[in-house]
């Protein structure tokens, strides 16, 4: 019962934790949304160019199109797709530009009949990715009232089934539209990648320590990955004026790498759960994985087969790990962690998001629909659940350190005494056990005993006592300890264990001993601590650490024979 109290416990702490997050986020998105929008109206004049043109694909025409409802058949690379129109006779843009999105496709920009800007051909005649983005097109008003033909050839099969808007803006004002449009995939995309740089870099050096920070690692790998993937998606990084092809390789490799980190981080609950089929599966989906990822980067690079063209069998790999991703955290949920509900919680809300997206992307390059137009859920998905996974370890990493904490505390006790604060005579006899196991001769074993505690007991009280075994204590450590162990044997005797049989050291050691002595008696008004001890070296012919402790003791025994007799002590 009193478990359960305090796993319920936990679970509220780590949900009140994500709903702390999840608040903070949606007061600051606000915020920052209005930094990016609050002058959008006033930069948002442009030129709209989607009616009345002429459309031919292949040998098909098309008349007074309407670029905002047109759609076609897909394509086959090579089809030469032509539109046609001509510019209105006036407008208000001093220095124009040209907003066109390409979607895979060499693209020619003609102004009565004049090629005036042109993009991919070179790269598609060396069968290369060509990318797809927006390409901004120098437009002056001298173009008005002439004829524009816009020219795509498609570099891959099906690359698309619509036409993007055709728009003319103002040169200064172009990227900032861009980015306005683009605002939460940009703010998420730059979130994830830097918490996930920052993060990623600290653990590096943490991992030096401790292995038990590998999970931090794989959540910020994944981020980064997942940061980069909504930048190059939505176009938002094109204003560092990147080449389209490198934005859009870029896009496919931190998609297809980003569920790698994942794989690693579950391995741990694939492991808990402790049954075989579970950690085949695991083993054959991660393989299957990765040996996919190095084939398309392979297909890839020597331009064999393109990233668009595997990108469905990416897809389909990445659902089936998202299920069973989600499979392994349902069956964890036995285990009443409750960690693995938000995990769980977390993974079926990117499942959503992604799920979200992908019909999004299929109905726009297939369907040429743009019915789901929300940008950036699965990057706001994403976001929530780096929270929750960044969460999680949080409160697992603190319940392991309290643990361990707890746990030394109870091993110091076990082998500290409590008065002093030096170890006691269990730890001393295991002690003594490793030296005998390491055959080690090299050692000198002193015995102490200190003299009329029992007279300052029935005199003065236990607490001057105390005080007296206190203060003999730390004589003997301030002396030994720093050569090896110090012991309290109990009641009024002590151990110590020097590393070292050489005589001259230990005469050293005894006279800084006597000199600690007096120092501590000066220290403590009426102390006058006095301690009889014994010592005893191993040697060849005596090497039983058990006999040579038993020397020591009688030589102890005999000086504190000699200092009574002579001085009337007890």
């Amino acid at each position: 019962m009193k478990k359960q109290r305090k796993i319920t416990k936990k679970l509220i702490l780590q949900i009140i934790w994500v709903i702390c997050a999840l608040a903070g986020i949606m007061f600051l998105m606000p915020k920052v949304d209005k930094l990016f929008s609050q002058d959008y109206s006033s930069i948002l004049n442009h030129i709209s160019l989607n009616d009345s043109w002429d459309v031919t694909i292949g040998n098909d025409v098309y008349h007074d199109v309407s670029l905002d409802t047109f759609q076609f058949d897909a394509v086959s690379k090579g089809t030469e797709i032509t539109l046609t129109r001509t510019l209105p006779d006036s407008w208000d843009i001093a220095d124009g530009t040209l907003r066109l999105n390409i979607r895979y496709a060499a693209l020619s920009v003609l102004i009565d009949d004049k090629t005036i800007y042109q993009y991919g051909y070179d790269r598609m005649m060396e069968n290369k990715i060509i990318g797809c983005g927006n390409l901004f097109v120098n437009f002056p008003e001298e173009y008005q009232g002439k004829k524009i033909t816009v020219q795509f050839t498609p570099s891959e099969n099906n690359a698309f089934t619509s036409f993007e808007p055709i728009s003319i803006y103002e040169w200064q004002n172009a990227h900032r539209i861009l980015l306005t449009e683009n605002r939460l995939p940009l703010f998420l995309g730059c979130f994830l990648f830097v918490f996930g740089l920052m993060t990623c870099v600290i653990t590096i050096f943490t991992l030096a320590s401790s292995r038990k920070y590998i999970r931090v690692l794989c959540i910020s790998i994944f981020s980064i990955c997942m940061g980069l993937w909504t930048l190059c998606y939505y176009d938002v990084i094109s204003i560092f004026s990147m080449p389209l092809y490198s934005i859009t390789l870029l896009e496919y490799m931190s998609l297809y790498l980003a569920p790698i980190p994942l794989f690693v981080y579950l391995w741990y609950d694939v492991a808990r759960l402790e049954k075989k089929l579970f950690k085949v599966c695991y083993r054959i989906l991660a393989t299957i994985h990765i040996a996919v990822i190095i084939v398309v980067i392979g297909l890839q690079a020597t331009n064999t087969v393109h990233f668009p063209t595997t990108l469905k069998y990416v897809q389909m790999l990445i659902v089936c790990s998202l299920l069973y991703f989600i499979f392994i955290e349902l069956m964890n949920l036995k285990s009443s962690r409750a960690s693995d509900r938000l995990f769980l919680v977390g993974m079926l809300l990117v499942t959503v998001c992604i799920a979200y997206d992908l019909i999004s992307y299929s109905l726009n390059r297939y369907l040429g629909k743009n019915v789901l137009t929300m940008r950036g859920v699965t990057s706001l998905g994403l976001v929530i659940f780096i929270f929750i996974l960044f969460g999680s370890f949080c409160f697992e990493m603190t319940q392991k350190i309290m643990q361990e904490a707890e746990r030394n505390f109870l091993i110091k006790s076990a082998y500290t005494d409590e008065l002093t604060q030096i170890h006691n005579r269990r730890y001393c006899m295991e002690y003594m056990d490793k030296i005998k196991a390491s055959e080690n001769l090299d050692y000198t074993v002193i015995c102490f005993d200190l003299n009329n505690l029992k007279t300052v007991n029935d005199t003065y009280g236990h607490a001057m006592g105390d005080v007296l075994i206190k203060s003999a204590a730390d004589v003997i450590s301030k002396t030994f300890e720093q050569h090896g162990l110090v012991a309290r044997m109990g009641g009024d005797e002590f151990i110590a264990i020097i590393e070292t049989s050489d005589q001259e050291e230990i005469n050293r050691l005894k006279e800084l001993f006597r000199t600690n002595i007096e120092q501590k008696n000066k220290e403590i008004t009426d102390l006058n601590m006095s301690i009889a001890y014994g010592y005893a070296s191993c040697n060849p012919k005596e090497d039983n650490i058990e006999k040579i402790y038993q020397i020591a003791d009688n030589h102890m025994y005999e000086t504190k024979k000699q200092m009574k007799q002579k001085n009337n002590v007890t």
